[in-house]
């Protein structure tokens, strides 16, 4: 990299709006810890309606309406959209039940996964060629997974569930042409009314958690907030940086969480979950190394 390059202000910019999103998606464990007994699927039920709120505030302070309304001008075109809302909807809710039961491992486990579920979905999906060094990092994590589960006798489905559901996402989200800010605020404007819906349902039940003390409606209010604010922070790096450069920083948000976990959650690490951890590690160096060098000579 040329001297050029380090002390271009714009990258620098790039790499300090990636420091911060995937700092802050790496510490959603802690968020989401505060919420004690309040259920997974209603604060996925809150993140849509609250961030869909910040999102539209934000949208008008920045006068971007603009691909807003045209995608929503075309309603026959908005099939990807609910594809990818669904998704997210569904990853944020086996998230947060994976951080209440106490599963950050196996949360920061599915994330570690997730490149290398993309390069799978890549070539099943869009027949995208596979170098060997590709290749073989598949392999790696599927032998680990499998040794779990030859080993332990079960499956890290919470992983699983987690790596497919937002690389499959990813892969839906990659056909939709709409900017980071404005494609969120769409899959949120889709669930939106069925969000209202099931929250009306819970109000009239008297089993809402939103009105039962401040403190709860100040959190489930914020996971709104703290939902699209790494969002933002990630569309600022997106623009500046290579992506290369955003794949070797994306690796900060797995491993905070991963060392959360054993720090902050004192969860348990097998030697056999420890061995999978290590496949798949060495799974990522070498997709890494892959796509660097692809990258380099381009």
């Amino acid at each position: 990299m040329s001297s050029h390059s380090v002390r271009d202000p714009e990258a620098v910019k790039g790499v300090g709006f990636g420091l911060a999103a995937y700092l802050m998606w790496g510490c959603f464990p802690l968020f989401f810890a505060l919420f004690n007994d309040v259920p997974a699927f209603e604060i996925v039920l809150h993140r849509i309606i609250w961030s869909c709120l910040f999102l539209a505030g934000l949208i008008t302070l920045l006068r971007r309406w603009s691909p807003v309304k045209m995608a929503l001008r075309h309603p026959g075109r908005l099939g990807r959209v609910l594809a990818c809302a669904v998704l997210i909807g569904l990853n944020w809710g086996i998230y947060i039940y994976a951080v209440e039961t106490r599963h950050v491992l196996q949360a920061s486990l599915g994330y570690f996964l997730t490149p290398l579920v993309n390069v799978g979905l890549g070539v099943i999906v869009l027949r995208e060629t596979m170098v060997k060094a590709q290749l073989v990092a598949l392999g790696l994590a599927t032998l680990g997974i499998g040794m779990q589960f030859l080993l332990l006798n079960e499956l890290p489905w919470l992983s699983l569930m987690l790596a497919f559901s937002f690389g499959t996402y990813g892969l839906f989200r990659k056909q939709v042409p709409l900017d980071g800010l404005s494609g969120l605020f769409v899959e949120t404007l889709l669930l939106l009314p069925v969000a209202l819906l099931v929250f009306a349902w819970l109000e009239a039940q008297g089993l809402s958690h939103f009105t039962q003390s401040t403190r709860s409606m100040a959190l489930l209010m914020a996971a709104g907030v703290v939902t699209a604010l790494p969002l933002l922070a990630f569309a600022g790096a997106a623009r500046r940086l290579r992506l290369a450069t955003l794949g070797f920083l994306m690796y900060l948000n797995p491993s905070i969480q991963f060392f959360i976990a054993l720090l902050v959650f004192q969860e348990p690490l097998s030697p056999v979950q420890l061995g999978t951890f290590a496949l798949i590690w060495t799974g990522l160096a070498l997709y890494s190394w892959s796509a660097w060098q692809q990258s380099h000579r381009e």
